[in-house]
């Protein structure tokens, strides 16, 4: 693994900030100099070696969400899953930038998979023919291994993860984020600044403790000029998998995503239901679409899918325009 940021100290000012090196903060930290010199005020080189290499990637669509706790990791599995299984002529991958949590190796299946590296770059690990994962999860030596990071190592990482690995010619690159709007979403933002950001999807379940935290990263992706593809609502209701009844598990007492789509002006891509079966299949990381193709979560799946596909598209069009 290439050498990452050294760690600031606990008050750090920033490397930017006025103070930066000059601060009582700054005292004994190895970068003093560094900073105090005005070398990191400087354009971070970074952003152009991540616009350069993912020049072959058509669109990056970012999966976030204010809330932990509302599926986002499972729902990015289902979307990249999907996404792969309809277009077979078409390469996605998934970029897991949830550092402390990475939990895409699993939900995909890939446990234990373990990152090449070559010239040109580190190589993701491929779950299905168009479908590849690049996670931390494959450089920790176990599963339960913590990372104990400060903002500046995870953010070295996650440069290194959208400069180093060699997607080759992606269509879809989809990176799941941990919950909240802080150093990983400030990171990859900054970092994808060149290359450009299609849009983001913005994960939610029904009730008001959910659509809270979910209406401030749709404030978030406003401020940094993130364009929002839409709203998906998780586990909107219980199906049973025996009898096939419905039941709401999260009350929308407010209208749920819906109503909190319309009230913020985003679309709203639709809703997933919550199929025991589809979370089975997630913890075994089997693929459902071939376990339970029948599976209503699936159909609704695939209709959200049809609309993400269709606002990429007509972007893209809309800026050759």
């Amino acid at each position: 693994m290439a050498d990452v940021p050294s760690e600031a100290p606990e008050h750090c000012p920033g490397t930017r900030s006025e103070q930066a090196g000059k601060a009582s903060a700054c005292a004994g930290c190895p970068n003093q100099t560094l900073c105090s010199s005005g070398a990191t005020k400087q354009p971070d080189p970074g952003i152009e070696l991540v616009k350069e290499r993912l020049s072959t990637v058509k669109y990056k669509i970012l999966v976030l969400s204010g809330k932990g706790g509302v599926g986002k990791s499972t729902v990015t599995s289902l979307i990249s899953r999907v996404l792969a299984d309809s277009n077979p002529d078409k390469n996605i991958a998934v970029l897991d930038i949830d550092i402390c949590g990475p939990s895409q190796p699993r939900i995909l299946g890939a446990l234990g998979e373990q990152v090449h590296q070559s010239g040109s770059g580190w190589s993701p690990v491929y779950i299905e023919d168009n479908l590849s994962l690049m996670s931390i999860g494959f450089l920790l030596g176990s599963s339960s291994d913590a990372v104990i990071w400060r903002g500046p190592k995870k953010n070295g990482m996650i440069r290194q993860f959208l400069s180093e690995v060699d997607w080759g010619n992606l269509d879809y690159l989809i990176l799941d984020t941990p919950p909240g709007t802080s150093d990983e979403h400030l990171s990859v933002t900054t970092y994808l600044k060149g290359a450009g950001i299609t849009g983001a999807i913005v994960v939610t379940t029904p009730q008001q403790v959910a659509l809270l935290d979910v209406r401030k990263e749709i404030d978030f992706c406003r401020k940094v000029n993130i364009p929002i593809l839409g709203v998906v609502e998780n586990m909107s209701q219980f199906v049973c998998p025996k009898c096939k009844n419905s039941a709401e598990i999260f009350p929308a007492s407010t209208g749920g995503g819906s109503a909190m789509a319309t009230d913020l002006n985003v679309d709203f891509l639709g809703s997933l239901p919550l199929d025991p079966l589809v979370a089975r299949c997630c913890d075994e990381g089997k693929n459902f679409l071939t376990e339970i193709p029948k599976s209503p979560t699936i159909v609704a799946l695939r209709e959200i899918v049809t609309k993400i596909v269709d606002k990429c598209e007509s972007d893209k069009e809309n800026l050759v325009e």
